[in-house]
């Protein structure tokens, strides 16, 4: 027993380099198309007429679309493969993204972001799912961990690439509008190779002999076998709709601080170069809490202490930020929460898998991940009216203080019940 779980282990150590870098490439551009909104704003908002209540809620309402297909995107994936499915998403949200250059006004910001969420709906989770067609729930934190990454390292390439295109003007057309083309090229080319480079499952993978095929499916039959699998059993389960509580609570940060993050480095008196390489900072500074958390949650196995231990960093680099007093201590806090709230969403999703197995898991990932991503239409909305109701930013980052924590307190309650049996 334990040699064949050596050697399937070297098996799909070599299936992760072969398979992780170019799903993290596909999230990197997923997220950059997703929030280079952020971007654009710095200049399009004053082009179009755009108050910050108009810009909050117009971001936000990519999440409504989202919400309309991101089960029956996951479904359908289950379906007719990850390869195909996977590659369908990435070229229609490439084709949107890249129309935002023509939006005239409020109203077809507000249909291009939702259309872009009906386009990317099905992703992330579609992603979730493949995971567990390939890794043991005993690495996947750590593999979830690198996939999580593509958030902060498409904000660390895409805030001085679009901080760059910003200045690129011509042909008729302003920076923010080549940004949007430009930037969208390289979704529509990653869709294409993942057409070809993407295969649905270790069955079907080119690069693994037969031997390596039977001991990849070996190890992972002996996984233990989840509670729930049907579609029927997951809807009726309370633990389900429980977990959308805490998803939505992490996830409430990270876009309220992708969306308004420039803007506020910006109000601080640095002109759009400046802003650009700043943003940087917390990005990066990210990356070591996520990957640290991540490797402890996988050693320990203790995956709702660790989401609940990425919640309290958020809340405390939110708080620090709203309290500020200079600068420095402002990106200190940025970089807190920027790495809290990116390891809470890594480790969230090694619990579900805990007590969930094959259509029951499919349907849960698209689930709570379009329920709880409402809080991205929820968070940069609300920052936007209470930046105009207050003049400042600070009481949108104290109520970036509550909401993680409401994430902690209600993970707390969760733990003893999705633990697995």
């Amino acid at each position: 027993m334990e040699n064949s779980f050596i050697e399937a282990d070297a098996v799909l150590r070599r299936a992760a380099w072969r398979l992780v870098p170019l799903i993290l490439a596909m999230y990197i551009a997923a997220f950059l198309n997703r929030v280079n909104v952020s971007f654009a704003a710095l200049t399009m908002n004053q082009d179009l007429g755009f108050s910050p209540e108009v810009y909050g809620w117009g971001t936000g309402v990519f999440f409504l679309g989202y919400l309309v297909f991101e089960v029956p995107s996951n479904l359908i994936m289950e379906k007719v493969g990850a390869r195909l499915w996977l590659s369908r998403i990435m070229i229609t949200w490439a084709i949107v993204s890249m129309a935002f250059a023509f939006v005239q006004g409020p109203v077809m910001f507000f249909l291009l972001r939702f259309l872009l969420g009906l386009a990317e709906a099905g992703f992330y989770p579609g992603i979730l799912l493949y995971f567990t067609y390939w890794f043991p729930a005993a690495t996947r934190a750590r593999i979830l961990a690198i996939f999580c990454m593509g958030i902060p390292v498409s904000n660390i390439l895409g805030a001085p690439l679009s901080g760059w295109l910003l200045g690129v003007e011509g042909y008729g057309m302003k920076g923010w509008q080549w940004m949007y083309i430009l930037e969208g090229i390289p979704t529509l080319a990653l869709g294409f190779l993942a057409l070809r480079g993407l295969p649905d499952n270790p069955l079907k993978a080119r690069f693994l002999s037969l031997r390596e095929k039977e001991v990849v499916m070996a190890r992972l039959a002996q996984e233990e076998r989840a509670e729930v699998h049907g579609l029927g059993e997951m809807v009726k389960d309370w633990r389900v709709w429980a977990l959308i509580i805490p998803d939505f609570a992490i996830v409430f940060g990270i876009y309220a601080l992708g969306f308004w993050m420039p803007l506020m480095v910006k109000a601080m008196g640095y002109d759009i170069k400046q802003t650009s390489l700043i943003v940087m900072i917390p990005y990066t500074a990210s990356l070591a809490i996520l990957w640290g958390i991540g490797v402890s949650s996988d050693r320990t196995g203790k995956r709702a202490l660790h989401f609940i231990i990425s919640a309290l960093v958020a809340a405390l680099g939110f708080a620090i930020a709203a309290i500020g007093g200079n600068d420095a201590i402002v990106i200190l806090g940025f970089s807190l929460a920027a790495g809290g709230a990116y390891s809470g969403l890594a480790t969230f999703w090694s619990v579900p898998p805990l007590f969930l197995g094959g259509t029951a898991a499919a349907g849960a990932f698209a689930l709570i991940n379009c329920v709880g991503n409402l809080s991205g239409f929820v968070g940069p909305g609300l920052m936007g009216w209470l930046l105009k109701l207050t003049g400042n930013y600070k009481a949108g980052l104290w109520m970036c203080v509550g909401v993680p924590l409401v994430a902690a307190v209600s993970m707390k309650l969760l733990a003893s019940s999705v633990q697995r049996k």
